[in-house]
């Protein structure tokens, strides 16, 4: 019995077909993302230069609420990143079952945001929320009488971190994993401090993958808009909700544009964050292999 050779017409068409398969998966994604992404940043960028949209920008409002963003992501990146750290260096140290539970919860939550976080503070330590009565009745203290205000700058950090946090958990678990116990005793067996080894060990190991974890946190946070937008409106000057006021038709019709130039630099900002994100992660994914 003989085998039919295939021809090298037919050669050919298959090894075209192989190396397109991988394009032809990809393309629904790719299509997507030109629609939803690609079109609508250039839609952006058109508008951003039409009259003195950029120059508006510039102008005392707007810079204000640009760096009010910027100030509230940092914080919020610092803080998060802190307590993220300690968190899941907590929970790794424990059981298996703990480990589970925690990083369930904290895919959960990280993607748990918007109006309905807003609300949930609210209801609980708003001006009328449960916690509040609590306190005021069985205590006397009346949390609207404290310095802080779930309302100003320090109370959406707030809820910030609720979302931020387990984020930055998920984000720095495999780094710490990564980490291992024999490094630490070899470190000891050579007379090497606990100080000393974090110093030029696990400090210079898990610094990458940390302010990674922080400049995500930074970017999650300069672009959350229904949180802001439901819990304080307009008292925290934040360039978002400039943005959405743009959108709504609420500035001079010499300044149509400003909502797009605004974006825009939003887009550059987080563009330049991201690119700083990858460069240290890919430095970092060398010796968590």
């Amino acid at each position: 019995m003989t085998t039919a050779v295939p021809t090298p017409r037919v050669r050919s068409l298959a090894d075209r077909a192989r190396r397109c398969g991988p394009w032809l998966a990809v393309a629904p994604f790719l299509i997507v993302m030109v629609i939803g992404l690609v079109l609508p940043v250039l839609a952006l960028a058109a508008g951003a230069f039409e009259g003195d949209a950029i120059k508006s920008s510039f102008s005392s409002g707007y810079r204000t609420a640009f760096w009010g963003s910027v100030k509230l992501s940092v914080v919020c990146a610092v803080l998060g990143a802190v307590a993220g750290v300690l968190v899941a260096r907590a929970v790794l140290s424990g059981g298996a079952l703990l480990r589970r539970l925690v990083l369930t919860a904290s895919g959960v939550l990280a993607n748990f945001g918007g109006v309905p976080l807003a609300f949930m503070f609210i209801a609980t330590i708003g001006n009328a929320g449960i916690v509040t009565s609590l306190l005021h009745d069985w205590t006397g203290f009346d949390l609207g009488d404290s310095p802080f205000s779930l309302y100003q700058f320090g109370g959406l950090a707030v809820v910030y971190l609720y979302f931020l946090v387990p984020l930055m958990v998920i984000v720095i678990a495999p780094a710490l994993d990564g980490v291992r116990a024999e490094w630490s005793e070899a470190a000891q067996n050579l007379g090497a401090t606990r100080a000393q080894y974090w110093r030029h060990v696990g400090g210079p190991l898990l610094a990458p993958p940390i302010a990674a974890g922080a400049l995500l946190l930074f970017c999650g946070s300069l672009s959350a808009f229904a949180t802001a937008q439901a819990m304080v409106g307009g008292t925290v000057p934040l360039v978002t909700l400039q943005i959405a006021n743009a959108l709504s038709g609420n500035v001079s019709p010499d300044n149509a544009g400003v909502g797009a130039a605004l974006a825009i630099e939003m887009i550059i900002l987080v563009a330049v964050v991201m690119a700083a994100y990858w460069t240290i992660e890919r430095r970092t994914a060398r010796w968590l292999r």
